[in-house]
C-alpha cells in the first residue's frame, strides 16, 4: 500500500508518541522530514534526533521532549496544505500561530523554513504545518 502523504504521516506518529508519552519515535526518512525535524528541534519542540541508516530511505529517531510536569512540549500539530489541496502564502500572509506562541512552517524557494525565517526573509510559499 502506498502512501500519499508522507508529511501528515511523519506529524501523526509525533502526535501519537507525546500522547502516549514515549520518549522517542522512529519515523522513515526523507529530506523533507529531516527538515522538519531540524526546525522542530532548532526552536525547541522536541530534545534532539539521530539518523539512522537501514540500508533503505533511513530512519529518523526523534527524542521527545516534556516539561516537568510530564506534559509534552508540543501541544499540537495541525497539516495546513495537503496533497490534493495545496495551500500558498505570501509573506504578507503568513499565519501568526496563537499570537507567535506556535509556529508555521513553510516550504519555500529558499528550503523549508520558519515562519520567523520566512517573514524575516520576505518569502512566501507552501503552508506546510502548524505546531504550537
Amino acid at each position: 500500500m502506498s502512501m500519499t502523504d508522507t508529511i501528515a504521516d511523519y506529524l501523526t506518529r509525533i502526535r501519537n508518541a507525546t500522547r502516549a508519552g514515549h520518549s522517542k519515535v522512529d519515523i522513515p526518512s526523507s529530506n523533507t522530514k529531516k527538515s522538519l525535524t531540524r526546525i522542530l528541534r532548532e526552536y525547541g519542540y522536541i530534545k534532539d534526533y539521530l539518523l539512522i541508516d537501514d540500508k533503505k530511505s533511513g530512519i529518523i529517531r526523534v527524542y521527545l521532549k516534556y516539561d516537568t510536569d510530564g506534559e509534552s512540549v508540543i501541544s499540537g500539530l495541525k497539516r495546513v496544505s495537503t496533497p490534493g489541496l495545496r495551500r500558498y502564502v505570501k509573506s504578507s500572509e503568513i499565519p501568526r500561530v496563537y499570537n507567535n506562541l506556535g509556529m508555521a512552517i513553510l516550504s519555500t524557494s529558499r528550503g523549508v523554513i520558519s515562519d520567523r525565517d520566512a517573514r524575516q526573509l520576505n518569502v512566501g510559499g507552501e503552508l506546510v504545518c502548524l505546531v504550537w
